[in-house]
């Protein structure tokens, strides 16, 4: 094992290798509990959701140990597991929606067999890519308070505070608290704790039964069957093609963000910036996506709590496959799961958009060429409930100011292309 991880060449041991997999576990397990909470939403059987989510979750980050050996972990992704859930399912339907994701696992499967995600990655400018990751953070912060019912509908208004002394409000501001004080702290897992002990509450509240054995908690988990190949190819094609296609974008750009993010933390990146095996990597994450969709969930993508276990000293697959195994383990905590209610994992989604929104700071806004756009992309993924529409505006308006401006040069081929599209998605058949 030692020889074929490679641990005397990255300085590293199993003890070390096994604890930085643990500790990349804790941090992106609440995943097991989010993910099925924001699909069941759609319509999606939760106990099936919870099972496709692990599993998918472990397979794809021991299939990115064996064919890298780069200490990433693999999950469904925060943000897109929302896009899909509350906007492409609630109009086209899941299984609908399960096609698109697996469509785009292909595109992205086939942009990183051949190598063109690097270049698609080179049009992009930074400042959009660092504006979708701030939008998705507003957009499913946005959702959190919702599912909370910390924000309410309102005729007047659109929207309002709801009534923060009912209890699942309640609830919900008082797991908030118990995650901000453990994020604070710089718990490891505090997401995951924060989720645990804000369903604790739940049972001193009331508002959730008190388990009564360990049969509450532990038992097999829960039969894939009900959406187990579900996805409908022919139901895909009435989605149109943009909102395809951002499934693609987010997908590759958030992938390749995190690749290098935490590629560049271990020490990984050669002396132009660049990570060795990347394809291998874009592989993987393809690989997960498709087989995701297969089994019924949404887009698998890498994890930038990765680099949690890389803090911990965690430098090759063998950290990944400590990951996929605890995964795996889970799997018969389906009863648990079941007693999570939905305002304990809310907060979750809040404290997530928090992280998301870091990005924004790496936008340029003394610039107003790189600011308008960036801001378009943000504030239209909230207010018109829609990541594909958000990407558009943003499209539209970054080649439109800096032709304007006279900066075509700052201007790459591709993004004139990009534009069209976008337009053609709010004007046209797309």
């Amino acid at each position: 094992m030692e020889n074929f991880f490679k641990f005397k060449e990255h300085n590293t041991n199993t003890k070390t290798e096994i604890t930085a997999g643990v500790t990349t576990f804790m941090t992106m397990a609440y995943i097991i509990f989010v993910n099925p909470d924001i699909l069941s939403a759609a319509g999606m059987d939760f106990g099936a959701v919870m099972t496709a989510t692990i599993i998918a979750a472990g397979v794809t980050t021991i299939l990115m140990g064996l064919l890298t050996n780069y200490p990433f972990a693999l999950a469904s992704g925060m943000g897109l597991n929302a896009f899909f859930a509350f906007v492409v399912a609630a109009q086209y339907g899941w299984q609908a929606a399960l096609g698109a994701v697996f469509i785009s696992g292909v595109v992205f499967l086939i942009l990183a067999v051949t190598g063109l995600v690097t270049h698609f990655d080179a049009a992009v400018p930074s400042s959009l890519k660092h504006a979708v990751a701030a939008g998705i953070g507003l957009f499913i912060a946005f959702i959190g308070l919702q599912n909370a019912g910390i924000i309410v509908g309102y005729e007047a208004t659109q929207v309002t505070l709801g009534d923060l002394t009912a209890p699942g409000p309640l609830l919900s501001l008082i797991g908030l608290l118990i995650i901000a004080v453990l994020m604070a702290r710089r718990v490891r897992g505090a997401i995951l704790l924060g989720i645990l002990l804000t369903t604790v509450v739940s049972f001193i509240m009331g508002i959730q039964p008190v388990p009564t054995g360990l049969g509450d908690i532990f038992g097999p988990p829960a039969s894939l069957s009900p959406i187990l190949f579900q996805f409908d190819l022919r139901a895909t094609f009435a989605i149109p093609i943009f909102v395809i296609f951002s499934f693609v974008f987010v997908d590759v750009f958030d992938t390749m963000g995190t690749l290098l993010g935490t590629g560049a933390r271990a020490g990984f990146l050669d002396d132009k910036g660049r990570l060795p095996k990347v394809n291998k990597a874009m592989l993987a994450d393809a690989i997960g996506t498709m087989g995701g969709a297969m089994m019924g969930t949404s887009t698998v993508t890498t994890y930038i709590e990765s680099t949690a276990g890389i803090s911990e000293g965690g430098r090759t697959g063998f950290t990944s496959i400590v990951v996929g195994i605890l995964f795996f383990l889970t799997l018969f905590l389906a009863p648990l799961a079941g007693l999570v209610p939905p305002e304990a994992t809310a907060p979750a989604l809040v404290i997530v958009g928090v992280l998301m929104m870091g990005s924004v700071v790496k936008v340029n806004f003394d610039d107003f060429t790189e600011a308008l756009p960036a801001f378009l992309t943000i504030i239209f993924m909230p207010l018109a409930y829609s990541i594909a529409d958000g990407i558009a505006f943003g499209f539209i308006a970054f080649p439109l100011v800096k032709v304007v401006s006279g900066r075509t040069d700052q201007v790459h081929w591709l993004l004139y292309f990009l534009a069209a599209i976008s337009l053609l998605h709010f004007f046209g058949p797309i």
